[in-house]
């Protein structure tokens, strides 16, 4: 555990859910977690119990939030929970935090096998309808001219990237032909609990987080310290702080990827990132959160601090480098990441390094110019 881990507080310590089943972390709560063929290699996925009206009254049931990447393991897995922890109940409707294929991947079987709705943004809908038959930043001719044009030149690099053209489909080969819009502000009803949605806006088009105000820990879950002078045990850990599903903006363990793509190259999704967060700072700081990487955590004001320490250190950084030499998005790479990256890690890379570099000339600390080699560099001003 790092230094900035220790400041937040895992009510659940080190236990996972096992394979193929679920763990309650509040009540009507389960949480999944699925494999990842990535570096990033598991996504949380949340089990809500609910009641929607049917032709003949409340039908019982469940709320999926977030559904895994669409391959034959997942498929596999899911069929197992469905046995072990549905108590018999159907899946009701299907919630998507985003559109990136490890959320969205296995929303059209889900959908389809349960002929449940699914409930999305209507941006990251379109965003991932628009995936499934083309290019979005992730491969492709588009894809491979735009990191060119921000300093990544190798050959054989761009090839690879231009041979991946079909990795969003192969990840997402369909989307439900209809979906539930959800937006900011709006509040649904998940078995007699009220649910309001986040809007963020940096990481994916526009990412709903969830939050229930009046949860609390699960009665199996350990308890939390009790504050000095105040209760102790059980009863402390079950105040009614709220759970947050907080999808993939607030993360405990690493920092949320905010890139800038070829489809939006001139964007600013740093600066947007960082006043999504904010919009969680109203929320109980001891609130249940709910990752879609990582472990439950509490400790949602200081996960907001560090993130903000941490993006104002990476500017620091790629400032004082472009002070020193004109720097492309590539010369910033060894700057902000110290590892040694693969391609698909590269790929991430790229993007963040140049959403640090617009954050700073979009402030105007930093100047632009595309050179003679058609590379863009950024300077100090």
């Amino acid at each position: 555990m790092n230094e900035q881990e220790a400041q937040l507080h895992y009510p659940f310590g080190d236990t996972l859910p096992p394979s193929g089943g679920a763990l309650e972390v509040a009540p009507g709560v389960k949480w999944i977690r699925m494999r990842l063929p990535f570096a990033l290699d598991h996504i949380n996925l949340w089990l809500l119990r609910d009641a929607l009206p049917g032709p003949q009254g409340l039908v019982q049931g469940w709320t999926v939030v977030d559904c895994c990447i669409s391959r034959d393991e997942a498929k596999a897995q899911w069929e197992q929970v469905f046995a072990n922890e549905l108590d018999g109940l159907p899946v009701l409707r299907v919630i998507v935090t985003h559109m990136h294929p490890d959320h969205i991947g296995l929303a059209h079987w889900l959908c389809e096998r349960w002929n449940a709705p699914l409930w999305i943004s209507a941006t990251d809908y379109n965003a991932a309808r628009l995936g499934t038959q083309n290019s979005t930043g992730f491969g492709g001719e588009s894809a491979a001219a735009f990191f060119a044009s921000h300093g990544l030149t190798d050959p054989g690099s761009l090839e690879m990237i231009r041979a991946r053209s079909n990795y969003y489909p192969g990840l997402v080969p369909a989307v439900p032909g209809h979906f539930h819009r959800i937006m900011d502000g709006q509040v649904i009803a998940i078995g007699g609990r009220s649910w309001t949605c986040i809007s963020g806006y940096g990481h994916a088009p526009e990412h709903i987080a969830l939050h229930c105000a009046e949860m609390s820990l699960a009665p199996t879950a350990p308890s939390a310290p009790a504050p000095r002078g105040g209760a102790t045990g059980l009863g402390a850990a079950q105040r009614p702080v709220g759970v947050l599903i907080s999808g993939d903006m607030i993360l405990p363990r690493i920092s949320t990827n905010v890139s800038v793509y070829d489809t939006e190259p001139e964007s600013n999704p740093l600066m947007l990132f960082l006043q999504s967060i904010d919009k969680f700072l109203p929320l109980h700081p001891d609130t249940l959160t709910l990752p879609s990487h990582g472990k439950p955590f509490r400790g949602l004001h200081t996960r907001i601090a560090q993130l903000h320490e941490h993006h104002r250190d990476r500017l620091a950084e790629v400032m004082q480098a472009c002070s020193t030499n004109p720097c492309s998005g590539t010369d910033i790479l060894p700057v902000m990441f110290k590892r040694p990256l693969d391609l698909h890690q590269t790929t991430f890379a790229m993007g963040e390094a140049v959403a640090h570099l617009h954050t700073l000339w979009f402030e105007g600390q930093l100047q632009r110019r595309r050179d003679a080699d058609g590379i863009y560099r950024f300077y100090a001003s």
